[in-house]
């Protein structure tokens, strides 16, 4: 039977203080991974790694680091793995801005760019050579349903994100045959801080309370609600697991049923 257990596995976490990057951590740790998380407050991760489980011996880490400044990220992260190897790396940074397409300038688009794509980049770069040497990797990106179908008023974002699931899929061909899936996971409308945003943002475009707009955008979901972290962790834990060494390339929609497409 394939397994679930993490034990031996090191984890490298992007975003991980909060949302869904944090409640990815808490459960890889469950499984019995170490984990490293990287974010750039050193306060916040302080706390988080904290908030990670210790029950198989696991001694968690973390890294600062901006994604904002690729080269900050890849100097931590070069830095780290000249002695430790990276079995899992979940890709994980906090959305572009939202907005028309139209009213977007050159500069965001290159801001998010790097925030992305670069980085991703960057650190699937210096932790591949360790996976290669292990015969086991699981890159999984954390992305948006914007891979899909593009969403409204997110013009940089689904962009920048569509071009992440091209790179993930051109990743996943070339490094299959070492033992290395990449994967993508589509998160639909979560309860996290950047959800807040959003429903804070229509509220004030709209003039309706926060509880209208949340209402209305729950209709337009199959499930008829927001979902929890602790959901697209799960999907992420799965892929990040021996069990999932077959699923290799995909993006999957973690949404309640809300993207149209099949």
């Amino acid at each position: 039977m394939l397994s679930l257990d993490l034990k031996g596995k090191t984890a490298l976490i992007g975003g991980s203080t909060q949302g869904i990057g944090l409640a990815s951590a808490q459960l890889l740790a469950s499984m019995g991974a170490r984990c490293v998380l990287i974010s750039r407050n050193k306060e916040k991760l302080e706390v988080a790694v904290k908030t990670l489980t210790t029950g198989d011996g696991q001694k968690h880490e973390y890294l600062v680091a901006d994604y904002a400044h690729p080269d900050e990220v890849n100097k931590v992260v070069s830095e780290y793995v000249k002695t430790n190897t990276i079995h899992i790396l979940i890709n994980n940074s906090g959305g572009p801005a939202g907005g028309p397409v139209t009213n977007a300038k050159p500069e965001e688009f290159i801001a998010a760019f790097q925030q992305h794509l670069i980085c991703n980049h960057i650190i699937t770069l210096l932790v591949v050579e360790g996976m290669k040497k292990e015969g086991y990797g699981r890159i999984v990106n954390i992305i948006s349903t914007s891979v899909k179908i593009p969403l409204s008023n997110l013009g940089v974002s689904n962009t920048i994100r569509g071009a992440v699931a091209s790179w993930a899929k051109t990743m996943a061909n070339e490094l299959g045959q070492f033992g290395i899936t990449v994967n993508n996971v589509l998160p639909g409308a979560t309860a996290t801080e950047r959800l807040t945003s959003i429903l804070d943002t229509k509220s004030a475009k709209s003039g309706k309370d926060k509880e209208e707009v949340a209402k209305e955008m729950m209709a337009e979901i199959p499930a008829r609600r927001f979902g929890q972290p602790e959901e697209i962790a799960s999907v992420i834990a799965f892929l990040a697991s021996p069990a999932a060494g077959y699923v290799n390339g995909t993006s999957i929609p973690v949404d309640g049923g809300r993207t149209g497409s099949i």
